[in-house]
């Protein structure tokens, strides 16, 4: 069993790589789930404001759901920023076989990937609206805790979802 997380700021490509990453290992007929922060928000907190304290409690949820399915022999995928380190390091605590990737591009590369989303499990123009004080959004107006030792560093203006998946499926021995 492993649990990978995924981590960088919005727009940075980890939903993306969660996808090519969870269809290569089914096609490897390995069990995977990801969990997506944007899914998981929207039930948790349905009007989110991003703010420290409703982080604090979406990311300890989330890190309950992932030892959750752990325990129970799923291999997990988790696709979220985390912009504090403790958030990673509490999944990392409850995981034996953790492996925290961390997602690196450019704010301006994210800013423009995160305004062409189509709006359905997360706010729309997020860059946007850091920019314009709205909200607090990691990497722009709020912390980004980067990765002290992660286990891969992907550079995804660099590496195609297709190359990190096989880089990441490498680093799990698979």
């Amino acid at each position: 069993m492993f649990c990978v997380w995924l981590t960088g700021i919005p727009g940075s490509g980890k939903s993306t790589i969660a996808k090519e990453l969870a269809d290569e290992l089914k096609n490897k007929n390995i069990n995977v789930q990801i969990l997506r922060l944007d899914e998981i928000r929207k039930i948790v907190t349905p009007n989110p404001d991003y703010s420290e304290k409703e982080r604090d409690i979406v990311y300890r949820a989330l890190a309950m759901m992932a030892k959750f399915l752990y325990d129970n022999k799923i291999n997990v995928i988790i696709d979220a920023t985390a912009n504090k380190r403790d958030y990673r390091n509490l999944a990392r605590n409850l995981m034996k076989n953790f492996f925290e990737i961390y997602v690196i591009c450019p704010a301006d590369v994210a800013g423009r990937r995160e305004s062409s989303r189509v709006q359905n499990l997360v706010q729309k123009d997020l860059y946007k609206k850091a920019k314009e004080g709205k909200i607090q959004l990691p990497g722009i107006n709020a912390v980004y805790e980067e990765p002290e030792n992660p286990e891969l560093i992907i550079d995804s203006e660099k590496i195609s979802p297709k190359d990190a998946a096989a880089m990441i499926i490498k680093v799990l021995n698979l």
